[in-house]
């Protein structure tokens, strides 16, 4: 399977030629959803999802399917594609990947507001993106899509999170509104991880590639 960082939250994933994205929102590469037959959304905030995107890849490609939140297939109807809504517990087939539902929740960014639902995807049994939350799944996660910067978001919380999960690889997500000095900031916080626990643990540049 290829892995390609394509800016902010979002993911490619490519098997036997065919390909799956996960969270295209507004912080996207142009070309994230070029060829994709199916789309993951973890939930309904704007660096997660773009209906006119979506809408645009769904005129291109009518068989498209996206699988997101039922808040988010709300959003989505009448754009052209197959919408299917998943909580916690769901798995099924998209574009031949296998994958399973974990979480209910967005994390938690003050108490006085509400959370929205929040799904994290687990590929193949093995890559997971957590979406918004530090989500926990049943399972042994080889690659971990690694949430490294956002407003619920606290350094110890992360740490805590790769020493749970324990994956072999973990590379950043949700990065996409720091500037040079924080990119800077998470290089040297992975870097240390990775070192630690012997994993590759790192940043991808948007566009950049690893096969997994």
């Amino acid at each position: 399977m290829r892995l390609t960082k394509m800016g902010h939250a979002c993911v490619r994933l490519e098997k036997d030629g065919r390909i799956l994205v996960i969270d295209p929102g507004t912080l996207t590469e142009p070309e994230a959803l070029d060829g994709a037959e199916a789309v993951l959304i973890t939930h309904e905030h704007f660096d997660h999802v773009e209906l006119s995107r979506l809408r645009i890849a769904a005129e291109r490609t009518p068989q498209l399917e996206i699988w997101t939140t039922s808040a988010v297939a709300e959003q989505l109807e009448g754009i052209g594609a197959n919408v299917h809504a998943v909580g916690k517990g769901d798995s099924f087939d998209a574009a031949g990947f296998d994958v399973g539902v974990f979480g209910e929740l967005h994390a938690v960014v003050n108490p006085a507001w509400p959370r929205v639902a929040n799904v994290g995807f687990l590929i193949d049994g093995r890559t997971f993106h957590p979406g918004d939350a530090y989500t926990v799944p049943e399972a042994s996660i080889e690659t971990l899509l690694l949430p490294t910067n956002a407003p619920w978001l606290k350094a110890s919380e992360l740490i805590d999170y790769v020493g749970e999960l324990s994956p072999r690889r973990a590379y950043s997500v949700h990065d996409g509104f720091l500037n040079e000095a924080g990119l800077d900031l998470v290089d040297g916080l992975l870097g240390s991880l990775a070192e630690s626990r012997g994993a590759d643990i790192r940043r991808l540049e948007p566009s950049e590639s690893v096969e997994i």
